[in-house]
C-alpha cells in the first residue's frame, strides 16, 4: 500500500498534459492567485481546470519534493486530474457548483479521504484508508473542489509528546518553512500552512485544538480563521478534543478564507455540536467584506498578550496605529486568564483525546490496525521511526484517564469553559463595549530541532480556543525574513465581524508577501 501511494505522485506527474502555461514548465501565474482570478480564468477559457491541476501537481513536484524540499505534502490524490477533467466538462455544459468549482484544495492529513490513506501522521495508519469521506471533504467535493493532496501535520495534531518539533510526523518526517528553510512552520496544521503559503495549491485546510490554524498561519504569513466550535461538522476527522476541535480555512487572503469558510459551514446530524449553529450561518461570508469594515469599530488590545518580543510589539504598535488610521477605537485592556484555566483545559483534553479516539478506531471497523490507546502505544514501542526523536507521554497520561462521567473531567470542563466564557471573552467584549479583541498571534518562527523540541516564545491562541470561540490571524509584518501575524477574537458565532475587522486591516495594510526559500537566517 505504502508503494502504491508513493508512486502515485511520479505517475500523476509524469500524467500531466499541460496546457500553454506549463508547456514551457511555467506555473508563475499561480504564484498569488486568488480564488476570484481562477474562477475568472476558467470562465474566460484563459485556463482549464485540467491545467491548473496539472500545474499544481507540477509545482509540488518542483518545490516540496524537490528544489527546497518542504516536505508540506503526505499524499497526491491519484484522482485529482480525472476529477478536474469531469469539472471541465460541467462547466463546458454551462455548469457550475459555486465558487469553488475547480479550485484545488489542500486537506490535512487528519480528514477522512476514501481516496487516499488518512493517517495523522503516525505510522499506525499508514496504510488506513476510511471507508467514507468526512463531511468537510464530502462538502469540498460536492462544492466542485478538487482535492488535490493531503497535507503533512504535528503527528496526531500534535498530542503525543512531552516535547516534539511541530510539522514532525512518523509518516513524512519534518516539514520546512517556506520563508527560511531551517526554520519551523508551527502546527499542528504544518503542511497546510506551508502548501498554502507555497503556492502549492487554492488554499487548505487545516484544524485547531489550541492554535493549530492560527499558529503556522502566523509562521507562514497566512490568513488563518478558527471557527466557534460547532460551524463545521468534525465527523471523520482525526479528533483531540470534542470541546476544543474545529477545522478552518488557511489562504493568502482574507476573501479566499471567507469564500471557502461559506462552503463549509453549516448543520451536520454526525456532529452534534453543530446543531448550535442553526440560524447562526451565514449563506456568504464575503459579504462581511467592507473596505470601511474598521471605521467605528471598538478593539480591544490584550496587554497582556505583548512583551515577549520586542520586535512583535513594534509591529503591534503599527497595527494599533493602522487600526486607528481606519477609524477604529483601539482600547487597551488588561487581561489574565484564571489561574489553573490552561490545566484544565489539558485535563479535559486528556479525557476527550482517549476517548474520541478509541471511537474514531471503531469507526474503521474491521479495517482498524489498533482499537484503543494501549494497542498503539505498544505498536509505537516496537516501531523503528515513531520513538526516534520523541515520547508518547501524553498517549500514556491520556489511557491513564476514565470516562467522560468522571468527576475530574466534568469539573475541569465547567470550570475552563466558565473562564473563559463568561469570565473571560464574554465579559470584556460587554463590559468594555467592544466589537472584538487583539493580540500578536506569536513570535517568528524558530530554528527546528528535532532534539530539543519547539521553542515557543508566546502566543495568544488559548482565550478562544478554550472558549471554542472564533478567532482570525493576518500577517501583520516581518521579522527580518520572518513573517508574524495579529489576531482578532469575537463571541460565539461571530465569524462575520471578525471577517469584517480582518478584511478593513489588510486591505489597508496588504503584508502578505510569497516566500523566497532562504537557506538559513
Amino acid at each position: 500500500m505504502k508503494k502504491r501511494f508513493a508512486c502515485a505522485l511520479l505517475v500523476i506527474v509524469a500524467a500531466c498534459q499541460p496546457g500553454t502555461q506549463s508547456a514551457k514548465d511555467d506555473t508563475a501565474y499561480l504564484e498569488e492567485i486568488t480564488l476570484s482570478q481562477l474562477q475568472e480564468g476558467y470562465r474566460s477559457q484563459r485556463f482549464t481546470i485540467e491545467n491548473v491541476t496539472a500545474d499544481y501537481l507540477q509545482r509540488i513536484q518542483a518545490i516540496d519534493k524537490s528544489g527546497p524540499a518542504l516536505n508540506s505534502i503526505l499524499y497526491v490524490n491519484p484522482q485529482a486530474l480525472e476529477t478536474a477533467r469531469q469539472l471541465d466538462e460541467e462547466m463546458r455544459q454551462g455548469k457550475s457548483r459555486g465558487p469553488l468549482h475547480g479550485i484545488p484544495v489542500i486537506v490535512k492529513d487528519n480528514m477522512n479521504t476514501n481516496d487516499m490513506p488518512t493517517t495523522a501522521g503516525a505510522t499506525v495508519l499508514r496504510n488506513s484508508i476510511p471507508p467514507t469521506d468526512s463531511h468537510l471533504v464530502k462538502k469540498l467535493r460536492e462544492a466542485g473542489a478538487v482535492i488535490l493532496a493531503k497535507a503533512n501535520l504535528s503527528e496526531w495534531a500534535n498530542f503525543r509528546a512531552d516535547m516534539s518539533s511541530s510539522g514532525w510526523s512518523g509518516v513524512l518526517g519534518q516539514t520546512k518553512n517556506p520563508y527560511v528553510l531551517d526554520r519551523n512552520p508551527c502546527g499542528s496544521s504544518s503542511g497546510s500552512g506551508v502548501a498554502a503559503a507555497a503556492n502549492l495549491c487554492a488554499i487548505a485546510i487545516g484544524t485547531e485544538t489550541n492554535g493549530s490554524i492560527v499558529c503556522p498561519s502566523n509562521a507562514n504569513g497566512l490568513v488563518g480563521l478558527k471557527p466557534t466550535v460547532g460551524l463545521l461538522s468534525r465527523a471523520g476527522i482525526i479528533p483531540i478534543s470534542e470541546t476544543q476541535d474545529t477545522a478552518g480555512p488557511m489562504g493568502r487572503t482574507v476573501t479566499d478564507v471567507a469564500i471557502c469558510l461559506g462552503v463549509l459551514a453549516g448543520v451536520d446530524s454526525a456532529d452534534v455540536k453543530t446543531l448550535a449553529s442553526i440560524g447562526k450561518v451565514s449563506a456568504d461570508y464575503t459579504a462581511f467584506l467592507k473596505v470601511d469594515g474598521l471605521k467605528g469599530k471598538r478593539i480591544g488590545l490584550l496587554k497582556n498578550s505583548l512583551g515577549y518580543h520586542a520586535a512583535v510589539d513594534t509591529l503591534m504598535k503599527q497595527a494599533v496605529a493602522d487600526l486607528k488610521a481606519q477609524g477604529a477605537e483601539v482600547v487597551e485592556i488588561d487581561f489574565s486568564l484564571e489561574r489553573g484555566t490552561n490545566g484544565y483545559s489539558f485535563t479535559v483534553l486528556l479525557y476527550e483525546f482517549k476517548d474520541g479516539l478509541v471511537k474514531y478506531f471503531a469507526s474503521l471497523g474491521e479495517r482498524a490496525p489498533v482499537k484503543d490507546l494501549a494497542e498503539l502505544m505498544e505498536f509505537n514501542t516496537k516501531d523503528s521511526i515513531e520513538l526516534r526523536y520523541f515520547d508518547q507521554q501524553l498517549v500514556k497520561m491520556a489511557h491513564k484517564k476514565g470516562t467522560l462521567q468522571d468527576k475530574e473531567y466534568t469539573e475541569a470542563l465547567a470550570a475552563m469553559l466558565k473562564a473563559t466564557r463568561e469570565n473571560g471573552i464574554d465579559k470584556l467584549l460587554r463590559e468594555h463595549e467592544l466589537d472584538v479583541l487583539m493580540a500578536p498571534t506569536g513570535s517568528p518562527a524558530w530554528k527546528t530541532d528535532l532534539i530539543n523540541g519547539d521553542h515557543f516564545i508566546g502566543g495568544s491562541s488559548s482565550l478562544a480556543a478554550i472558549a471554542g470561540y472564533p478567532s482570525i490571524t493576518v500577517p501583520m509584518g516581518f521579522v527580518d525574513a520572518l513573517p508574524v501575524g495579529v489576531s482578532f477574537t469575537a463571541g460565539a458565532w461571530q465569524e462575520g465581524k471578525l471577517l469584517e475587522v480582518a478584511y478593513g486591516y489588510e486591505q489597508a495594510t496588504r503584508h502578505r508577501q510569497a516566500p523566497t526559500y532562504i537557506p538559513s537566517r
